[in-house]
C-alpha cells in the first residue's frame, strides 16, 4: 500500500526546529554527563508512560506560556485549565430569583458558598448569554471523575450570565490540594525541594460570540499556598475575599473577556 503523502506543516517545522536549537543550547549549557542525560532519558520515559505528562506540563510549563501571552494585553488574566477538566458536564437550571447550583450530591459536606461574578468585555459593554463552565474540588479536597468516589459530574456544571452579564451560583468553599506526588513529578519536586500544594480555587471558563474563550481560577484572600503555589497559577487579580455571613460563605469577582 503506497504512503499516502501530506502536506509539509512549515509552522510545525518551525517550532519543532526552534525547540531543538533550544534543547541542544540547554543541554551544552546544563553540561550534561552521559549518566545524568541517560537518567533524564528514563525519567521521562516513565513521566509519559505513567500519563503524568499532562500534569508535570500543566505545573511547570503552561503557566510562563500564558504569562508571555496576556501579562500585557487587557482582560482579566487566564489561569490554568488544569488536568482536572472533563467534558460532557450537565447544564444547570435555576429558579427565578435564586442562584444556580452547581451539580452536587444530597448533603454534599462542606461550607456552602454563594459566588457571584460579572461578565464584561474590554470596551465596557456587559455581556449576556454568556457559557460559564464551572468545576472544583470537593471537601476531601477531590475532583470528580479522577480520585473520588463521587458521581462523575459532581461540581461540575456550565450556566449563563444574565442580560447584565451577572451571575449567582450556589456551591462548596474549595480546599487547598496536592497534585499527585506519588510518581516522577512528585520524585521531581523532591530533587527541587518543593512542596506539592495549591491553594484553594473555583475554575471557570467562559465563552461567547466574537470573543477569545476565557479560562481562568478564582482564589481566596488568606490562603497559606498563594505564594508559594506549586503550579504558579495565581494572579493577583484573581484574588477575591472569602466572607463569613453566619451560615455560609460569599465571594464574588469580575470577569472581562478579550474581543477576537
Amino acid at each position: 500500500m503506497q504512503k499516502q503523502i501530506t502536506k509539509k506543516n512549515e509552522r510545525v517545522e518551525e517550532v519543532f526546529n526552534l525547540f531543538i536549537k533550544h534543547i541542544q543550547e540547554f543541554l551544552k549549557e546544563a553540561k550534561l554527563n552521559h549518566e545524568e542525560y541517560t537518567n533524564f532519558v528514563h525519567w521521562a520515559d516513565r513521566l509519559g508512560r505513567t500519563g503524568e505528562l499532562p500534569l508535570f506540563a500543566d505545573v511547570f510549563l503552561e503557566t510562563h506560556v500564558l504569562k508571555a501571552m496576556y501579562t500585557d494585553k487587557p482582560g482579566t488574566q487566564p489561569s490554568l485549565l488544569g488536568p482536572y477538566f472533563i467534558e460532557g458536564s450537565p447544564e444547570l437550571k435555576k429558579e427565578p430569583g435564586k442562584p444556580y447550583v452547581l451539580t452536587q450530591r444530597p448533603d454534599e459536606p462542606g461550607e456552602v458558598l454563594y459566588f457571584k461574578g460579572n461578565v464584561s468585555s474590554t470596551d465596557g459593554m456587559p455581556l449576556a448569554n454568556v457559557r460559564v463552565e464551572m468545576w472544583q474540588n470537593d471537601n476531601s479536597g477531590k475532583y470528580s471523575a479522577f480520585d473520588s468516589d463521587a458521581p462523575r459530574y459532581n461540581l461540575r456544571g456550565y450556566f449563563y450570565t444574565d442580560k447584565n452579564g451577572d451571575f449567582e451560583v450556589k456551591t462548596i468553599v474549595p480546599l487547598p490540594y496536592s497534585i499527585p506526588d506519588q510518581g516522577p513529578t512528585g520524585e521531581f519536586l523532591d530533587y527541587m525541594d518543593q512542596h506539592p500544594m495549591r491553594p484553594a480555587h473555583l475554575h471557570l471558563m467562559f465563552e461567547a460570540d466574537g470573543h477569545e474563550t476565557l479560562i481562568t481560577q478564582v482564589f481566596f484572600e488568606g490562603d497559606k499556598w498563594l505564594e508559594t503555589d506549586v503550579a504558579d497559577g495565581v494572579r493577583k487579580e484573581l484574588i477575591t475575599k472569602l466572607e463569613d455571613k453566619g451560615g455560609h460563605k460569599e465571594a464574588s469577582l469580575d470577569f472581562v473577556m478579550r474581543r477576537e
